[in-house]
């Protein structure tokens, strides 16, 4: 982890030479980055004109998620699908480690939409998101959506147990309202998967419809967390196309996968477009027994 971050901080160092010569004039402005692995989010300070978010306790369920079809988890399938946040245990603690942090960084920042983010395959961003998205299921007062805009490998459903009856295409070209194929996780989870890829994903995510789906999902629901799950940042341009319309990026990069140069380009590309609230390092080595928290005696 180390050795990632010196070689980030020196890639970062670099860029920011090349673009502001002058060190008086300073890099340009755009979303604070910071390093980190799965169980520590630690983020730069934030502007002073930054709004604390009023979050709103909702003891029971509005009738727009009363009206959704529940989808019952299946912790078999969870398993075995790397899905741990369902219950609270030692193995979902880096993940509701990162959850709490990004959302209290979100709050503070009056963002609600955050993208997972990857520079290329095979990183755990699906993986990641999910996760972060279940998790919630245990902050019943906080409502959260997960969306699965990786229209040319959708993932989530097969990983959550769900295979949705309508294409989540349909709602982002605006040919369904999206409360006939969203589905409820608990009582405050929605979401949105796909079974079928799309062949041509540009033509859906460049649309002007797309700003107006996010803003009809989130009133509608009343959202304070939306997720969206982007495709990797340097296979396609489809990313590109939805940073635009999220407030935060997370960066998911993988131990002995991922190389530095792929995720300087990645960190580099993602924050032309939207702030970058940390990097994560996925698939790395675990702590010991020793030193883990022990929930057998709570």
């Amino acid at each position: 982890m180390d050795k990632l971050q010196k070689a980030l901080e020196k890639a970062r160092h670099e860029r920011k030479a090349r673009i502001s010569p002058d060190p008086a004039a300073g890099p340009a402005p755009q979303g604070t980055t910071t390093t980190l692995d799965p169980t520590a989010l630690a983020a730069e300070p934030l502007d002073e004109k930054a709004r604390v978010r009023t979050r709103v306790i909702r003891p029971t369920m509005s009738p727009a998620w009363e009206a959704l079809p529940g989808l019952m988890p299946d912790p078999n399938h969870f398993l075995q699908n790397r899905i741990m946040t369902l219950q609270p245990r030692p193995e979902a603690t880096p993940f509701d480690i990162l959850r709490t942090k990004v959302f209290l960084m979100m709050q503070q920042n009056n963002w609600t939409r955050l993208a997972i983010i990857s520079p290329d395959k095979g990183c755990g961003k699906s993986t990641l998101a999910c996760n972060l998205a279940v998790g919630f299921t245990r902050q019943p007062e906080v409502n959260v959506a997960l969306l699965d805009m990786d229209l040319r490998q959708p993932s989530v459903g097969k990983m959550l147990g769900h295979t949705p009856k309508e294409e989540f295409k349909e709602v982002l070209i605006g040919n369904m309202p999206p409360e006939q194929q969203v589905v409820r996780l608990a009582g405050n989870l929605a979401i949105a998967a796909s079974k079928h890829s799309v062949q041509d994903p540009s033509q859906v995510l460049l649309s002007g419809n797309i700003e107006q789906v996010f803003d009809d999902i989130q009133t509608h629901f009343a959202l304070d967390v939306m997720l969206l799950d982007l495709p990797p940042m340097l296979a396609t341009d489809d990313a590109r196309a939805v940073l635009k319309h999220v407030d935060c990026a997370l960066i998911v990069s993988r131990a002995d996968h991922t190389r530095v140069g792929q995720l300087d380009t990645c960190e580099r590309e993602v924050a032309e477009h939207t702030n970058v609230v940390g990097i994560t390092l996925n698939d790395c080595r675990h702590m010991d027994g020793e030193s883990s928290y022990d929930y057998s005696n709570d």
